[in-house]
């Protein structure tokens, strides 16, 4: 019986000590690279200019436009996250230190991307009461407020997942925290372009994400050494 009662004791300690995700670090030999686009076809409109209702002194000083769609004169779209969830082996992951700034009453970077385990260090830097506030389904939610004294507070986000970030003081600011299991992540560029690199050879599912418009995936394979190319077009917001 006492044989039972430890092994279950072992598998329940196992239970709640492993990880929501597993990934195993190795040496890349020979790595590959992914590259690509991300387009928009569908019709273009010029992005939406916010109403600033409050704080007008701090928030006012500039235009301030919504970003959740944002296309270049090329149709390229900006801020798609483009990762590899199936990928489990490969370079270690390197928990980072994400700067997320609150300037000019908007999130700087708009979409931050960056593997779980890392800290990210919410700035401050308009001097007036902020409040973040997460939507989050794995990751325990923020719901804090950040005086103009307090420059800087840091959180560590444990688990992958897409956060969606607000502020309960300034209703209009919107940003992202997408949290990934492992290193192999990308954002795209002003003209949609991306790269992921020193991929370890083999077969993958791409997946893209974009805030408003969905995610897309496609399956690819990495040869030794080589670029593998994956594009993907959005045509229409999902209402």
């Amino acid at each position: 019986m006492w044989r039972g009662r430890v092994l279950s004791a072992l598998l329940t300690t196992l239970l709640f000590a492993a990880p929501a995700f597993s990934y195993q670090n190795e040496t890349v030999v020979n790595g590959g690279t992914i590259t690509g686009t991300i387009r928009y076809s569908g019709p273009r409109a010029q992005a939406a200019r916010l109403e600033i209702s409050k704080d007008r002194e701090a928030c006012g000083a500039r235009p301030l436009y919504d970003e959740s769609v944002i296309v270049g004169k090329d149709g390229g779209l900006a801020n798609v996250v483009v990762s590899l969830p199936d990928l489990n082996q490969g370079a270690p992951i390197k928990p980072a230190v994400v700067v997320f700034d609150q300037r000019g009453c908007a999130y700087a970077p708009h979409v931050a991307v960056f593997p779980a385990g890392s800290t990210v260090a919410i700035q401050n830097s308009d001097g007036i009461l902020h409040s973040i506030h997460t939507e989050s389904s794995v990751n325990p939610v923020i719901d804090m407020a950040q005086p103009g004294f307090k420059k800087t507070i840091r959180v560590t986000i444990a688990q992958p997942e897409a956060i969606k970030v607000t502020c309960d003081a300034h209703n209009w600011m919107e940003g992202w925290w997408y949290v990934t299991s492992n290193p192999y992540f990308a954002v795209t560029d002003a003209h949609g372009h991306y790269a992921i690199n020193n991929v370890p050879p083999g077969g993958y599912t791409a997946r893209v994400w974009q805030e408003k418009l969905g995610t897309q995936s496609r399956h690819l394979t990495v040869s030794p050494g080589a670029t593998a190319t994956a594009d993907f077009t959005f045509t229409a917001a999902k209402k």
